[in-house]
């Protein structure tokens, strides 16, 4: 638990403010589970802007995976690097949920 919070922290930080890809921007780390074995790593990311920017942003990082792996190597003192496997968290955030919402409270609102 604690190897996939580090983990967590260190791809927030370099996607966040040291990569100079700017469809990189809308990037954000929720979530990273390690392996037991230490070899994979699965990272969770939220992405923000349209359909066509989320799926840019998405190759970037993919394309991106072995320069982020060589980072967390010289940051994180592990036996086994992971390999980064990255899963765009397409659950909608919490002010999109609310907006749903209430759309669906006014509508029933005017049927009555």
């Amino acid at each position: 638990m604690r190897v996939s919070e580090a983990v967590r922290e260190e791809l927030s930080e370099i996607i966040g403010f040291e990569t100079a890809d700017p469809r990189l921007l809308a990037v954000e780390v929720t979530d990273a589970h390690v392996s037991p074995d230490g070899r994979h790593a699965t990272v969770r990311v939220t992405i923000r802007g349209t359909e066509k920017e989320q799926r840019e942003s998405l190759q970037a990082l993919e394309h991106a995976r072995h320069y982020l792996r060589h980072e967390l190597a010289t940051r994180l003192s592990l036996r086994h690097v992971p390999e980064l496997h990255f899963d765009h968290n397409r659950t909608p955030d919490v002010e999109s949920r609310i907006d749903f919402l209430l759309k669906r409270a006014k509508r029933s609102r005017a049927r009555e």
